[in-house]
């Protein structure tokens, strides 16, 4: 919208008061854009300049409660544009506005289904591929398992998924993911315990983006040295998502580079693997339909996201074998309460995330200095934008005193009640 109102000779300046989260959206005009969505509606706002000077031929069609101009049109033209985004779960009319967009103003045909991109991917993956070899890097999460069952139903024994440990995985993942993936789908999997070796490359890092980076770089090692050993092999597939690209660089415009992901940062020449991505332009939603139309079971699509990075952008500071040790049970802990009560299918992601920070505790007659951990829940569709989520008190009690009591190494745990934007939802 600012872009525009520039190229139309408006002036586009730096907000007095910058907007993050949610807002109001006040109809100024009717405008078939806007059929269907009631005035005063919720939406939400990522914005830190706003229109100083409208445009030539544009004019206002909604504004937030704070009189900021966000939404604007030029019939004429053909040209509207909103300062909200109405594409995240958070914008409760966003879905209506880009319906009457599409269907009302652009004049498409609602024709696009899930079966058809299984259809269209899995041809499209045969044809890329022809007799050549796959390998994909198989975590257990959502996103790779989906990928891993999309590319098994497209190529069959041209696959093979490479389930690296990097010393990083939540509690019990290893056995977890070859149980499923070996013995349920019959998928060809190898097992690499490299922990060793990523612990030892991101001993005494404590920045955020150089773990990230060694983490990815590590890997990369890590599967060029075994994907040497796999005979055919041309390709590397990855569960890479649309968020991802977004938050790690400019995917097909100037937005700003959040956070690396290790999966979206290109493949060095000396690995001499094509790269495969056939999620890359889903959601975190779409993905979990997909796995529904694959047959997939809930207690896999529908497991909580898991940065491809693991525990090590978990753990604030310095990563070392015992910080894991003590983050992994306490994560499990909670899950486990979450599961029992009932919460964790109307949960998008429950974390937790340990501090850099002692303080001074009492357990019995002792006095102690241990670790603080936070507890993270959040709602969310996308993971573009996400609140956090307003547990019970006694739900929050049990995580709490278990944790306390069963992690040796943790006397504090706090809950964090920040939303994305301007958080996000991993605190590294």
């Amino acid at each position: 919208m600012q872009l525009i109102t520039k190229l139309m000779g408006g002036k586009v300046i730096r907000a007095k008061q910058r907007e993050y989260g949610y807002a109001t959206l006040q109809l100024v005009k009717p405008h078939v854009l806007f059929e269907g969505v009631e005035d005063h509606s919720p939406i939400w706002m990522s914005h830190g300049d706003s229109i100083g000077v409208m445009g030539n031929g544009l004019w206002v069609m909604g504004e937030t409660d704070k009189k900021v101009v966000s939404a604007i049109a030029n019939d004429e033209k053909r040209i509207y544009a909103l300062q909200f985004h109405p594409e995240v779960h958070h914008t409760k009319c966003g879905m209506q506005i880009l319906k009457n967009f599409l269907f009302k103003i652009a004049g498409v045909e609602p024709q696009w289904n899930m079966r058809d991109f299984i259809s269209y991917e899995c041809q499209h993956i045969r044809e890329t591929v022809g007799r050549d070899h796959v390998i994909l890097g198989l975590s257990g999460g959502v996103d790779s398992s989906v990928a891993a069952v999309l590319l098994n139903q497209a190529i069959g024994k041209q696959l093979t998924c490479l389930f690296i440990n990097n010393g990083l995985l939540r509690f019990g993942e290893e056995k977890y993911v070859q149980t499923i993936f070996k013995k349920h789908y019959q998928i060809k999997l190898k097992y690499i315990d490299a922990s060793h070796e990523f612990l030892k490359a991101l001993k005494g890092v404590s920045d955020p983006e150089r773990k990230r980076k060694i983490i990815g770089k590590t890997f990369i090692d890590v599967f060029t040295r075994e994907a040497k050993k796999i005979k055919g092999a041309k390709y590397l597939a990855q569960g890479t998502l649309y968020p991802d690209v977004i938050e790690s660089q400019s995917f097909k415009g100037p937005s700003a580079v959040i956070k690396s992901h290790h999966n979206v940062g290109g493949l060095p020449k000396k690995m001499g693997l094509k790269l495969i991505e056939p999620l890359r332009e889903l959601f975190k939603d779409e993905v979990r339909e997909l796995g529904r139309q694959l047959g997939m079971p809930d207690e896999i699509i529908m497991r909580h996201p898991f940065p491809g990075p693991g525990l090590g952008v978990r753990i604030l500071g310095a990563v070392t074998k015992e910080k894991v040790r003590i983050l992994q049970l306490a994560d499990h802990i909670a899950i486990d309460e979450i599961k029992k009560a009932g919460w964790y299918s109307k949960i998008w992601q429950a974390l937790v995330v340990l501090l850099p920070v002692k303080s001074v505790g009492v357990m019995g007659d002792e006095r102690t200095y241990e670790n603080v951990a936070a507890l993270r829940c959040v709602d969310s569709v996308d993971g573009m934008t996400a609140d956090f989520v307003h547990l019970p008190q006694d739900l929050l009690s049990k995580i709490s005193t278990r944790i306390i009591n069963e992690v040796k190494g943790i006397n504090r745990v706090v809950y964090d009640i920040s939303s994305k934007p301007p958080a996000t939802i991993e605190w590294e």
